[in-house]
């Protein structure tokens, strides 16, 4: 495997797939690490691509430029319909044309000396498998998933001002599951209380069910930056059940 020795590919996957607000476990070379000084471009999200062009996962910027500076990844750029592959020396000279040309096209990443475009897409050189994923069952996945919409009510609220019920209580067996939670303004969870929707005479907008990806990738597919992912969010992948 180019760039990821040979039987190591399990703990490289476990290490590149750390929460990104936790410490880097695959830090910046010294060469790049000036270049990649912290900034608000590094916030932005990235499509990351195994090395058969299957998406795999979605990462902070910051965590993509990793890859790219320690050369285990390349950026896959859409030019004029076709998809066209960068190292990260060369990504960066073309980052300076687009700098002068399209600058409203990209993110940046700034520094004093240097201008780099966030790349929407990288493909990983020595990663060919699918490892093992799964929608992480936690609140702000939920509020993706339902999209900050109350589930009886049907309006829509800020984060603030919602809370997780459960549709089948606690205090009746209900447990944590995607199935048998769902957002709900205060007012409405007050109002259920302690019953089932039918004991309160309260009907769901949809019924509750596990996504089969995770939901703020479909959040972000609507906005025009991340167009180019959806070539690659492909039901034939998307679709299988995740474990």
């Amino acid at each position: 495997m180019h760039g990821i020795p040979d039987g190591k590919d399990e703990k490289f996957w476990r290490e590149f797939s750390a929460d990104d607000d936790s410490a880097d476990a695959l830090p910046l070379g010294p060469a790049h690490a000036q270049a990649l000084a912290m900034t608000g471009g590094l916030d932005c999200k990235v499509l990351v691509l195994n090395k058969l062009f299957m998406a795999i996962r979605v990462v902070s910027a910051k965590r993509a430029f990793t890859m790219l500076a320690r050369d285990l990844a390349e950026v896959i750029h859409v030019e004029n319909g076709e998809y066209v592959n960068y190292t990260f020396d060369s990504w960066a000279e073309v980052s300076a044309m687009a700098q002068k040309f399209e600058p409203d096209k990209h993110d940046w990443v700034r520094t004093v000396r240097v201008q780099i475009a966030v790349p929407r897409v990288i493909r990983l050189l020595g990663y060919d498998r699918l490892p093992q994923q799964s929608v992480k069952l936690n609140r702000r996945n939920l509020f993706a998933r339902d999209r900050n919409q109350c589930q009886y009510c049907g309006q829509f609220f800020p984060t603030s001002e919602l809370s997780i019920d459960h549709v089948k209580p606690r205090s009746l067996g209900g447990g944590d599951s995607w199935e048998n939670l769902v957002c709900a303004c205060i007012r409405c969870n007050a109002r259920k209380g302690g019953r089932t929707p039918d004991q309160a005479r309260m009907k769901l907008i949809r019924k509750p069910v596990m996504p089969k990806r995770n939901p703020l990738i479909a959040l972000r597919l609507g906005q025009d930056r991340y167009a180019s992912w959806r070539a690659f969010l492909d039901n034939a992948y998307w679709s299988v059940e995740l474990k």
